[in-house]
């Protein structure tokens, strides 16, 4: 069969976007944005993508002249759906390791307009060893570095030849670390003043949060997938339908990047503090808040979890009742994203394990889950019910077993070791429960306070734990309904 490249015409459009990262996320994002921009817009931009790292997936890019086939797969307009299309937005890739030159080749033409990156959490990260005379430096803010000081040099600090920065990388504060950091190397290396001043005045940097599922290369479904698009695609990657990319920073890159006149659900803000709470609070929130109850219910999977007609409900009243109420955007966007939510949970496409997701499930529920119940209390003055009966479940999780079958869970050492103490000391009264919630509540290490010290949190989890324990997790849930 014939690879990709010798079946679909690639449109070749001017260079104007540098991306570092060339794996399964930015391709089924930002390049798949930058190709319906490109097909709907005529933003007419292609990627020159640069390798972070020494090993990865150039030489298979450039195989195949860049082409790849995106599918997206989920619930679209209440329908299932599974949608296929060849991504053009790239050009060509560039291994920094071997092909330093043409890297920095890259600097100098004049019509790059944008840095995009993905580079995981840990590739916005200063490394004092990098040198500027490294071919090339190992850090990707090093490496960025010495490329905006070779443009610098390259248009004699004109400030029309400065660049628009957007890191996507899984931090707080993407765009401002990037820069402090670049700032770092700046003063390492003692780059001169008039390069700093360029810096400042010509980049702009924006923070910016991403959000779509992506399981990545469909391994044991290529065969089948080979066969029904009639060519050879060793790129092939799968998304999720939903995406959601927030940029803040100055509003005129509107007028730059015109993802909003294609419909694609890109949010300018000069504040994305609060979508980055909503996904946290709803989103992750509600992963936390689900799992300790539907494991202990006997199910194993998010999607099982949302189309159980008890669970579901569960569900759904803990993110619109008890999570929704606490946010500050539009009521009509937390609606909105609460409704993608339950349809992302609901992907045939994505098995998720609840199993997986308990990972360090304590700590997930201070951050994840904890500041809503607080904010419920605050704004309420009560507590809410499905979020606490949700602790009350976690406390019965780690007692490491599930209808009597013992359970391996995963959490701090520290942690692990409090519970199984408290359990094995437990003499099977209902003191016995109440002493155990208590001194879990009072870890200060795991819940940044004394939980004790919320008005009548102690109590309400205590009973429910309580009713977990004498009535099992199948009676217990209707009395919280």
């Amino acid at each position: 069969m014939k690879p990709i490249n010798e079946i679909k015409n690639h449109k070749k459009y001017p260079e104007r976007i540098l991306q570092f990262g060339e794996g399964n996320f930015l391709r089924a994002f930002t390049d798949w944005m930058i190709d319906k921009m490109n097909k709907e817009v005529d933003f007419n931009s292609s990627v020159v993508v640069v390798q972070p790292l020494k090993e990865g997936l150039v030489d298979k890019l450039n195989k195949q002249d860049g082409l790849y086939t995106l599918y997206l797969n989920g619930i679209k307009d209440k329908k299932v759906v599974s949608e296929d299309t060849v991504i053009e937005s790239i050009s060509r890739g560039i291994n920094p390791y071997n092909e330093y030159d043409d890297y920095l080749e890259v600097a100098k033409n004049p019509e790059l307009r944008f840095i995009l990156s993905n580079t995981t959490e840990a590739g916005i990260a200063f490394d004092e060893n990098d040198k500027l005379e490294d071919k090339p430096q190992n850090s990707f803010p090093g490496k960025l570095t010495v490329f905006l000081y070779e443009r610098y040099k390259a248009f004699n600090g004109d400030e029309n030849k400065g660049l628009i920065i957007i890191p996507c990388e899984l931090i707080d504060k993407n765009g401002d670390k990037l820069k402090e950091i670049i700032l770092k190397y700046i003063k390492l290396w003692n780059l001169e003043e008039d390069f700093i001043e360029w810096f400042e005045k010509a980049n702009t940097f924006y923070n910016s949060l991403v959000d779509r599922i992506v399981p990545g290369y469909p391994k044991d479904k290529m065969d089948e997938i080979t066969k029904k698009l009639g060519y050879e695609d060793k790129l092939v990657v799968e998304g999720e339908q939903f995406h959601l990319w927030v940029i803040e920073g100055p509003m005129w890159i509107k007028e730059e990047l015109p993802a909003e006149k294609c419909g694609l659900n890109v949010i300018f803000t000069d504040d994305l503090t609060p979508y980055r709470t909503r996904k946290v609070r709803i989103l992750n929130g509600a992963h936390t808040s689900m799992v300790p109850v539907s494991l202990l219910y006997g199910l194993k999977t998010v999607r099982e979890t949302v189309e159980d007609e008890v669970m579901g409900r569960f569900v759904k009243e803990a993110i619109y009742d008890e999570i929704v109420p606490t946010l500050d955007l539009p009521k009509e966007e937390l609606d909105y994203f609460a409704g993608a939510v339950l349809d992302r949970f609901k992907n045939p496409f994505i098995k998720h394990f609840l199993m997986s997701i308990s990972l360090n499930s304590n700590s997930k529920y201070e951050t994840r889950v904890l500041p809503s119940v607080l904010e419920y209390k605050n704004r309420k003055k009560e507590l809410p019910k499905k979020l606490v009966f949700s602790l009350a479940a976690l406390i019965e999780l780690f007692k490491g077993k599930i209808n009597e079958e013992t359970v391996e869970l995963k959490d701090n050492p520290e942690i692990l070791e409090m519970y199984k103490k408290l359990w094995e000391n437990y003499d099977g009264t209902k003191e016995g429960l109440k002493n155990i919630v208590k001194e879990v509540l009072s870890q200060e290490k795991i819940w940044k306070m004394d939980l004790n010290k919320v008005e009548g949190l102690a109590d309400k989890v205590s009973n429910y734990l309580i009713q977990i324990e004498t009535l099992g997790m199948n009676k217990a849930i209707h009395e919280v309904m």
